[in-house]
């Protein structure tokens, strides 16, 4: 399994890359790992660090990919002296260490798409970018909004997954009574996911409520300059998994305020697994995933976040509406249907479909 970015950064990209190849062990298979990260040639919990990366804008975020070529050739000489089956490469498009695998892995290859929204690298590369793909045994895309940013580049159909989450994360809400209810964020701090959205919009509440902000980014000084830690809102740096679920599960109003460019909403499954309320962005990415169990509201507007969060609030202090009981359960099972044992099982489906393929095993 190959990931383009550095699995050191926390992103969603990594974060399914780590818990896929976690799930795939569970169902008895071997998983290497390979990854741009420091020190080179370094194998720690079944990952292989190929080498340094630099940070590259990418769909209004900043990606740690990897540009050398020398370590493109790491990534195929360590699938090569391998007893490998597949090759599963994440974001194959994704600048550099899929590149040389496309080209001379001379295994069976997977390719998933994650991003949504094309951009200029998309439409430079794509003569290269349609040859490289035609390579592949089998294209997958995490949602519609995915599907349709890599379609113009393919001539095969292409496969519709979705990510996944680790439902055992999650386990019951322990009743924990506070003075207000609490709002979560949990994102990078940059302009996509909407954070100063959020914090415009929680300025306006009136009535008595926190708001935890978790993660960092590019963004962080200058938000915290414009809004201070309080009594109202603590930032709480970056957190590691297990406490980022032990918030969730605390929170009463999950918020996802992302502009845009989001082709998959993990975090609006973690918020249902943890039976939070969700309030998020309508857009396409989140529109999919939260179906009729989120307050969706126009991305970019304040006002509009404000009266989702203020109902979404009264509903969490009455414990009726999204917050009843009820609901709650019927969220975690919507969000069951993503588990990541489920998606593992669907891999391995569409593995064995291009393993079974004549000539699939040398290219």
């Amino acid at each position: 399994m190959v990931s383009p970015y550095d699995l050191a950064v926390a992103g969603g990209v990594q974060g399914q890359v780590r818990g896929l190849a976690a799930a795939l062990r569970r169902l008895g298979h071997q998983v290497v790992v390979l990854a741009p990260g420091r020190p080179v040639g370094a194998r720690a919990d079944g990952v292989v660090a190929l080498g340094h990366t630099v940070g590259l804008p990418a769909n209004g975020s900043i990606a740690p990919v990897c540009l050398s070529p020398i370590a493109a050739a790491r990534a195929v000489s360590e699938v090569r002296r391998r007893p490998i089956d597949v090759v599963h490469l994440h974001e194959p498009l994704a600048p550099a260490l899929g590149y040389g695998l496309l080209l001379s892995a001379r295994r069976p290859l997977v390719g998933t798409v994650h991003r949504s929204g094309g951009s200029g690298w998309y439409r430079a590369l794509a003569p290269v970018a349609r040859v490289a793909l035609g390579r592949l045994g089998a294209v997958c895309a995490v949602s519609e909004a995915a599907r349709r940013t890599i379609a113009p580049l393919v001539d095969q159909e292409i496969e519709l997954v979705f990510n996944g989450i680790d439902l055992g994360r999650f386990g019951a809400r322990s009743p924990r009574p506070r003075p207000v209810p609490v709002v979560l964020f949990v994102g990078r701090h940059e302009p996509r996911k909407g954070l100063g959205v959020l914090l415009d919009a929680f300025s306006r509440l009136q009535d008595p409520a926190q708001l935890w902000v978790v993660g960092a980014g590019p963004q962080t000084a200058a938000l915290m300059r414009r809004y201070p830690p309080s009594d109202r809102l603590r930032w709480l740096g970056a957190i590691d998994e297990d406490e980022k679920s032990a918030r969730l599960l605390e929170a009463d109003v999950v918020c996802a305020p992302s502009l845009g460019g989001e082709s998959f909403g993990v975090v609006l499954l973690e918020a249902m697994a943890a039976g939070a309320s969700l309030v998020a962005s309508d857009i396409d990415g989140y529109r999919e995933v939260a179906g009729s169990h989120a307050r969706l509201v126009p991305p970019q507007d304040p006002a509009a976040l404000a009266d989702a969060l203020a109902e979404a609030l009264a509903d969490a202090r009455a414990g009726r509406g999204r917050s009843s009981p009820a609901a709650a359960a019927e969220a975690r099972r919507h969000a069951g249907r993503w588990s990541m044992e489920a998606l593992a099982s669907r891999y391995v489906a569409i593995y064995e479909r291009v393993l079974a393929v004549p000539g699939t095993a040398v290219r």
